[in-house]
């Protein structure tokens, strides 16, 4: 039995999972991981909390499958995107904390990047738009800040993943796929090379950049020191790009939406990369073999975490999964209440990143559960503007393909289907951003000669479970009327 170690560095927790041939999981751990809120609009993480999680649930997972490290063919990894770091390549230490790609710190360096007449620039070269979500003026940031007295050719810049395989391979790896790359805003996605021009305006040193591989590649080794034998890195590939993936998304037109801690809607547009008329996305969906596929997606800052805010801060619920319960309380009735949950900001089609959350329609009668329901409520919608927005691109989804911790809740996925009127479909794993890992890592092990044979290998779309639309379009309409309404009060 041949078996794969795959790696999920999130926003919220360091998952790992030992798969053995067919994609059946043999055993899984996961450790959780705290953000720092320094001012407002802040979001940072340890760097060592992120390592320290990341060893522990790999360790964990080994351990309980009882495989022999000697017997693991590769290790895959996906990770939480744009989220920045820079290190000292002569001493392995960190400078400052992670800036996550919820931050929003450098929102007035974007408004002077637009004054600077960038924007064009960077939609052409990158496909993103000027935001603080991305990692170029997060890098940026750091680098004015904390890169003083430091020797400049001995810093180092990665995204999560490179940050993780640095230290895996014990310097001798520093790289990044071109998934992640693609989310710094210092990529060229059409030459897939760095961006000189770009890489001037923001200040980074080209010394500094890691060397980009395909989502199938050498990624170096990881030391025996972390699961007890050497284990060849094979495949990696940013968060929402492995769900892509994980969902068998392989078509242009197969479009997937994953509930983690944001949300975030991918369309699959092929070889062909599509200009988005509505604030949409352009980016690499994977690399194999220097062929690139492309994807649309829309960002939605605030999903999952807005489920931790009322369990958190408000103390309304003691666990995410109370959210179904209150939501079958009300019937879905909120009785005129809207949250807005632009803790951060709103992402896609707004990208505003000043804004605020709300909540709206309060009244005497207005309680717990009705804020619960509209909580939820909000994710599914803000979900809909995004798959608005695509259609509005010419890339109208029939089915939606989710996935992520909130895909759990049935309430949520039936409400989804309703509102948006797209059928539902929920894999029978909705960890698929795991998955996706796997697969890359299993094709790098040659234990399938394409991801489209492992898909099939794995039966990943087989086992899915379809929410059909029940909603009148009445009531769908009378919903959005409400939902549009609160997020222009937001904004």
């Amino acid at each position: 039995m041949r078996h794969l170690l795959a790696i999920d560095q999130g926003t919220s927790s360091s998952r790992a999972v030992v798969f053995a041939d067919g994609g059946r999981v043999v055993a899984a751990a996961s450790r959780p991981l705290d953000q720092l809120f320094p001012r407002d609009g802040w979001v940072e993480q340890d760097p060592q909390a992120l390592w320290d999680a990341t060893i522990a649930a790999g360790r964990e997972a080994v351990a309980k499958s009882g495989v022999p490290p000697q017997r693991i063919d590769g290790i895959g990894i996906t990770n939480q995107r744009e989220t920045t770091l820079v290190w000292n390549a002569d001493t392995g230490e960190p400078v400052g904390n992670a800036i996550v790609w919820q931050d929003r710190r450098t929102a007035e360096r974007c408004e002077r990047a637009r004054r600077d007449g960038m924007e064009g620039e960077i939609a052409s070269v990158t496909g993103l738009l000027i935001d603080p979500y991305f990692s170029s003026t997060k890098l940026e940031w750091i680098l004015e800040r904390h890169g003083e007295g430091q020797a400049t050719s001995a810093l180092k810049f990665g995204t999560v993943d490179g940050f993780l395989i640095w230290r895996l391979t014990k310097g001798r790896s520093h790289v990044v796929d071109a998934t992640n790359a693609s989310r710094t805003q210092l990529f060229d996605i059409e030459r897939q090379a760095w961006s000189a021009r770009l890489l001037d305006y923001f200040h980074v040193p080209e010394s500094a950049l890691p060397t980009v591989r395909d989502c199938i590649d050498d990624f170096g080794v990881a030391d025996p020191e972390w699961f007890g034998a050497p284990i060849p890195i094979l495949g990696v590939a940013g968060d929402q790009q492995a769900a892509l993936i994980g969902q068998a998304c392989f078509a242009p037109g197969m479009v997937k939406s994953t509930y983690g801690t944001g949300c975030f809607v991918i369309a699959n547009t092929g070889a062909e990369r599509v200009p988005s008329r509505s604030r949409l996305l352009a980016t690499v969906g994977y690399r194999l073999d220097g062929a690139v596929t492309y994807a649309l997606e829309g960002s939605i800052f605030s999903a999952g975490v807005a489920i931790k805010w009322l369990r958190d801060r408000l103390g309304l619920i003691a666990d995410a999964a109370e959210t179904e319960a209150a939501a079958r309380r009300t019937g879905g009735d909120t009785g005129g209440v809207f949250v807005v949950p632009a803790f951060t900001g709103l992402g896609a089609p707004h990208w505003r990143p000043e804004a605020r959350g709300i909540v709206t329609g309060l009244t005497l009668d207005s309680g717990p559960d009705q804020i619960v329901t509209a909580t939820l409520q909000s994710v599914a919608l803000q979900t809909v503007d995004l798959l608005a927005a695509l259609g509005s691109d010419g890339m109208a989804a029939t089915t939606l393909r989710i996935d992520g911790g909130m895909a759990a809740n049935d309430w949520f996925c039936q409400y989804l289907a309703d509102v948006s009127g797209i059928a539902a479909a929920r894999p029978a794993n909705i960890e698929t951003t795991v998955v996706g890992a796997g697969l890359l890592a299993a094709v790098g092990a040659g234990w399938h000669a394409d991801l489209q044979s492992a898909a099939r290998a794995w039966q990943l779309e087989a086992r899915a479970h379809t929410f059909a639309p029940r909603m009148s379009a009445e009531d769908r309409a009378a919903c959005l009327r409400g939902w549009r309404t609160a997020v222009q009060r937001a904004l």
